[in-house]
């Protein structure tokens, strides 16, 4: 299921799940978010709203699709080169670690978003 139009909210999506997988939307998660926002979105005028939007559509998902989300979104964006999806992975680094606590669920959904990441560009390279 695809649920972003473009491929920027397709990340914010992303940033907002690495900030939910341990279960505590820390503020230092958010912060890191926020900025990490300007970049994404430099032309949007109200981040903050935004940023609502995008956590009010997580929080609606059923669990359980989460992933089946993730991977389909990748595979819709096929066109984006592989640095900008691992730049992605990149900043999860980031967002995870802005509390200072990386806990387990926030490491296996980062590895589990790098096994999405390496699966589509094996198959978009063959």
């Amino acid at each position: 299921m695809v649920l972003h139009n473009n491929f920027a909210d397709f990340v914010l999506f992303l940033y907002i799940h690495m900030a939910h997988s341990d279960g505590d939307y820390h503020t230092a998660e958010i912060e890191v978010i926020r900025e990490k926002m300007t970049k994404i979105f430099p032309k949007e005028i109200n981040h903050e709203q935004k940023l609502q939007d995008e956590v009010a559509n997580y929080k609606s998902l059923n669990k359980a699709s989460v992933n089946s989300v993730i991977e389909d979104s990748f595979k819709h964006f096929d066109k984006v080169k592989f640095a900008q999806k691992y730049k992605v992975y990149t900043d999860m680094y980031d967002i995870i670690n802005a509390d200072g606590v990386i806990d387990e669920s926030e490491t296996k959904a980062l590895e589990e978003l790098k096994k999405i990441i390496d699966i589509n560009s094996t198959s978009a390279a063959a």
